[in-house]
């Protein structure tokens, strides 16, 4: 929030004719202090002065704001630019080890004209996220939305595989979202006005295959979490959902394919043409498809929905 003291030198550096009872709101106007404003009451409208606003009630409320986590590459980097197109200021997260990809992103979505923000750390942490919650409230004002998009794979059977394995893999899916949810919603029932905690689950969170006991399970998990957490926080209007991917082009499934040819002995992208053609849609979903999921479910449009997971699969799991 702004002070009244501030608001003459908002006014002063992005003037613009105020209509009463019109929401403004300005991504061209290079002030750190861009805001949405209000305006209720009576009189006419002026161009670039407080007395625009004197007789009137002002409301200035802070841009609402987006943390994806696992933003450095594939699904999350699509998602946090699609949330930036939508009007959202965006702090992104991944491993320190990928903090330059995540720059390298704040850059293109400074570009779009919105406010963003690296926050860099393990999700499997809970002093780490707690903090990375807290940095992204000071620094941008508010959480509104969090995409708990981080996410790894590693092949695993049940008798061959070590537990340390298993414990790596459940540790990033499912209790990185339990923290980035726990976290989100604390700061989000403290705000008072909402939130949408958002969450990476799969199609294996569906359907299991062989070879993927430790990925199936920690997706199983999510979409557990996802009804729960939907259950426990409606009371405060946040909505709790998930999103399941099938064949979707990121680094993973490259790496998945890369592995599957060496182990098999077929040429490389073999698998992935072979998963497409079983599909009824026939193609590869992209990290666009995604994105455009999570923009609808993070938007007004989506307030009555709560507790789902969504497949976006060209078919894969019908349900």
């Amino acid at each position: 929030m702004l002070s009244t003291q501030r608001i003459p030198n908002l006014l002063s550096r992005c003037g613009h004719a105020f209509a009463e009872g019109v929401a403004w709101s300005d991504p061209s106007c290079s002030s750190p202090d861009r805001r949405y404003m209000f305006f209720i009451g009576h009189g006419s409208s002026s161009r670039g002065g407080i007395s625009a606003i004197r007789h009137r009630t002002l409301i200035i409320m802070s841009n609402h704001v987006a943390l994806v986590t696992g933003a450095a590459q594939g699904m999350g980097r699509a998602i946090a630019l699609q949330l930036a197109n939508d009007g959202f200021d965006v702090a992104v997260n991944d491993v320190p080890s990928k903090t330059g990809p995540l720059e390298a992103l704040t850059k293109e979505i400074d570009n779009i004209g919105r406010t963003s923000l690296v926050v860099a750390g393990d999700v499997t942490s809970e002093v780490q996220v707690k903090g990375m919650v807290d940095d992204v409230v000071a620094k941008l004002g508010s959480l509104d939305v969090m995409v708990a998009n981080a996410g790894i794979f590693q092949k695993s059977t049940l008798l061959d595989s070590p537990l340390e394995e298993f414990d790596q893999t459940v540790g990033v899916n499912a209790k990185g979202p339990l923290l980035c949810y726990k976290y989100a919603a604390k700061q989000m029932i403290s705000q008072g006005r909402g939130g949408r905690l958002i969450g990476a689950a799969s199609a294996a969170s569906k359907r299991p295959y062989p070879g993927g006991l430790s990925y199936v399970m920690s997706k199983f998990a999510m979409r557990g979490l996802t009804q729960t957490a939907a259950v426990e926080l409606g009371e405060h209007n946040i909505t709790v959902n998930a999103y399941a991917p099938g064949f979707i082009l990121t680094p993973m499934l490259e790496m998945y394919d890369a592995d599957s040819a060496k182990e098999q002995g077929h040429a490389p992208g073999e698998f992935i043409e072979r998963g497409a053609n079983a599909l009824p849609l026939k193609r590869v979903g992209t990290v666009q498809d995604v994105a455009k999921l999570v923009s609808f479910l993070a938007s007004d449009k989506a307030s009555y929905i709560t507790g789902q997971t969504y497949s976006i699969d060209g078919g894969l799991v019908p349900s």
